[in-house]
C-alpha cells in the first residue's frame, strides 16, 4: 500500500506562485513515476506533469514553461511549483503514484483557485 499526502493549495491571484508538495510512504520502493493530475468542478481529471524515477518529466501543454514537476528521493516526496497561475488552473489538485502499468494510488487532492 502507498499513501499519498498533498499539500500546499490554496487561494492566489493572477500571476501568482504556488508550491504543492506531494509526500510519499508506504510501499514505495517499486514506484516508477509520480504524477500530477488536476480536476476542475464539472470537468475531466487531467495530467498536468510527471516525473519517473530516472528523472524524465513530462508536461501537459496548457502548463508547460509555467510549472515544473520535481522530486526529493531523500524525502520521498514530490514537488510542483506553479507560476504565472491563470483562472483556468483552479482544480483540485492530485497526486499519483504508478508501479507498472496497472497499479497506481492516489492521493485526497489540494485545492488551487486562482482568482481574477
Amino acid at each position: 500500500q502507498v499513501r499519498l499526502v498533498e499539500s500546499g493549495g490554496g487561494l492566489v491571484q493572477l500571476g501568482g506562485s504556488l508550491k504543492l508538495s506531494c509526500a510519499a510512504s508506504g510501499f514505495i520502493a517499486n514506484i516508477d513515476r509520480m504524477s500530477w493530475y488536476r480536476q476542475a468542478p464539472g470537468q475531466e481529471r487531467e495530467l498536468v506533469a510527471d516525473i519517473t524515477t530516472s528523472g524524465a518529466t513530462n508536461y501537459a501543454d496548457s502548463v508547460k514553461v509555467r510549472f515544473i514537476i520535481s522530486s526529493d528521493k531523500a524525502e520521498n516526496t514530490v514537488y510542483l511549483q506553479m507560476n504565472s497561475l491563470k483562472p483556468e488552473d483552479t482544480a483540485v489538485y492530485y497526486c499519483n503514484a504508478a508501479q507498472g502499468r496497472y497499479l497506481n494510488w492516489w492521493g485526497r487532492g489540494t485545492q488551487v483557485t486562482v482568482s481574477s
